[in-house]
C-alpha cells in the first residue's frame, strides 16, 4: 500500500512534467508504455464523433484534432498546457488546418450554450472528476449531443512483454479496475449514460457515451 502511494505520487509529478516542460517527449513515452498502441486507442473514439462541431477537452499533442479536421469537422480544443498548445498549433498548421484551440480549463469553457454536437476526452487526468467539468460539458452541448469519454485501457495480451506491460499499468494505476461509481458524475450532471467496450489485438478499452437530454 505504501509502495503504491509512493508510485502514485511520483507519477503525478512525472505526468505533470511530461504534460508541461517535457511535452515534446509525450508521444514517445505514451508509445512506449502502451506498446505502440496509444494513438490507436485515442483514435478509437472517431466513429462516435460524427457531428459538425466537436470540442476536445485536453487535446494534448493534437492527433485527434488533426484527424477531426481531416474529416471536415470543425474541431475545437481546450487544454491547460501552453506546451501542448504549441505542439498542436504546429501539427495543425503543417497540415494546413486552422487551429481552433485555446488554453483554459474544462471547468470554465468559454463557449455559448448549445454549441457542440460532441464533447470528447481521451484518457483525461484529474480534471474529469470535477463536477464543474460535467456541468460545463452539458451546457455547451446541443440537445441530444454527446459527451464521449475514453477513461481506461487494459492490455490483455498473453505474450511475455504484454504481461509485463499490463503489470506495470496495474502497479502505476494506469489501468485501474472499472468503478461504476465514476458514472455518478455523468448522472448527477443530467446525462443519459451508455457504456461500451472496444477491443483489439491484446487490448480492451472502455468508452462512455453520455447524451444530453432533448429537453
Amino acid at each position: 500500500m505504501i509502495f503504491r502511494r509512493l508510485v502514485a505520487r511520483f507519477l503525478r509529478i512525472f505526468f505533470r512534467l511530461l504534460y508541461q516542460p517535457f511535452a515534446w517527449s509525450y508521444d514517445f513515452v505514451a508509445a512506449v508504455v502502451s506498446l505502440g498502441q496509444w494513438q490507436d486507442w485515442v483514435m478509437s473514439v472517431l466513429p462516435y464523433l460524427t457531428g459538425e462541431r466537436v470540442l476536445e477537452l485536453g487535446y494534448g499533442p493534437g492527433h485527434l484534432q488533426a484527424a477531426l479536421c481531416s474529416r471536415g469537422a470543425a474541431a475545437f480544443g481546450v487544454d491547460a498546457s501552453p506546451n501542448m498548445a504549441a505542439l498542436t498549433q504546429r501539427r495543425l498548421r503543417r497540415s494546413r488546418f486552422t487551429p481552433r484551440i485555446i488554453n483554459g480549463l474544462a471547468q470554465h469553457l468559454p463557449f455559448p450554450e448549445n454549441t457542440f454536437h460532441q464533447v470528447v476526452a481521451t484518457f483525461p487526468p484529474e480534471f474529469i472528476f470535477a463536477e464543474d467539468t460535467f456541468r460545463e460539458a452539458l451546457r455547451v452541448l446541443i440537445p441530444q449531443g454527446e459527451l464521449i469519454v475514453l477513461p481506461n485501457a487494459w492490455i490483455t495480451g498473453q505474450r511475455a512483454h504484454e504481461k509485463i506491460a499490463a503489470r506495470l499499468f496495474d502497479i502505476t494505476g494506469q489501468s485501474p479496475p472499472w468503478d461504476q461509481h465514476f458514472l455518478r458524475y455523468f448522472s448527477n450532471a443530467g446525462f443519459e449514460i451508455r457504456v461500451e467496450e472496444s477491443t483489439g489485438p491484446g487490448w480492451k478499452l472502455l468508452i462512455i457515451r453520455a447524451r444530453k437530454p432533448a429537453a
